[in-house]
């Protein structure tokens, strides 16, 4: 009889076979997810944000997004300053895509292009960028997408109050992890969205919606008008599937994954025997 894979996996490695949890919700939480809307940005923010702005209001209609790109390529600010008459500051360290972005605003958009890299002090800190221009202490909204020290430029944004707040994290790290990655331009590894969440509460901001890896904060004092009663990751994040990388050992030290087998951002997939810490030979219950 041909043996099924179930059958086989559970002959060889046991049953690890995991049942999903359905994720049951009281209160409809994520309600701003049901706005999204993809005019540059790259998981429908574009409509989030316009909610979002529909529900606490424009103070001054002023932007600020880096790494810029083009000022177009999954941008969160484009649709603001292309079709809204928004003011804004575009940050960008490639000198050709700086350029691009030039082009992009040239026959409408108000814009400040920067061609700089972002730090988290000194002459290319934002605080110092920012006081460049005049560009308002309190600027409605502030990107921030640099695939990396995205956590620690946000934290060293003293001078300056932005209202609204969108900023990328690591997807494949799980709501419960605090995880902080070096404070160094030279490594790009990303923190996890609960990091992302206790800054942005020190810096007196509640988090209203995620999409994607993108999460979307407000001031503190906005928050009561989008009656949401559970913030929490767990109710406002929509984890997939594919993301979900987890490890899991046996009693004789062979190691397993469950879900995603690839490293994400390089293409590259990871078998059973690539994350054995010993070799078959010693894989033994003493």
């Amino acid at each position: 009889m041909k043996e099924t894979i179930r059958n086989k996996c559970s002959r060889i490695f046991g049953k690890f076979f995991i049942k999903r949890k359905v994720k049951i919700k009281l209160k409809k939480n994520d309600w701003l997810l049901s706005y999204r809307k993809k005019v540059t940005s790259q998981q429908g923010e574009d409509g989030i944000l316009e909610k979002v702005f529909e529900v606490i209001g424009t103070k001054n209609k002023w932007c600020v997004e880096f790494g810029a790109w083009d000022g177009k390529h999954l941008s969160n600010t484009y649709n603001f300053i292309y079709n809204k008459g928004w003011m804004g500051v575009l940050i960008e360290g490639d000198e050709k895509r700086s350029h691009d972005a030039k082009e992009t605003f040239k026959k409408k958009g108000e814009v400040i292009l920067i061609n700089k890299f972002v730090n988290f002090e000194g002459e290319n800190s934002l605080d110092n960028i920012f006081s460049e221009t005049n560009i308002p202490k309190d600027f409605d909204l502030l990107s921030v997408d640099i695939d990396g020290n995205d956590y620690h430029v946000w934290d060293a944004l003293k001078m300056y109050e932005p209202r609204v707040v969108i900023i990328e994290f690591n997807p494949t790290i799980d709501n419960d992890i605090i995880f902080i990655q070096p404070r160094d331009m030279e490594i790009n590894q990303s923190s996890s969205a609960l990091a992302i969440v206790e800054l942005g509460k020190e810096k007196g901001y509640e988090l209203v919606s995620i999409s994607g890896c993108n999460a979307i904060f407000v001031k503190k004092e906005y928050f009561k008008l989008f009656g949401i009663l559970d913030n929490s990751l767990v109710q406002l994040r929509e984890e997939p599937l594919e993301h979900k990388m987890r490890l899991f050992q046996l009693i004789d030290g062979t190691l397993l994954l469950e879900g995603c087998k690839k490293l994400l951002w390089n293409g590259k997939d990871i078998s059973h025997e690539d994350i054995q810490v010993l070799p078959k030979e010693e894989r033994i219950f003493k």
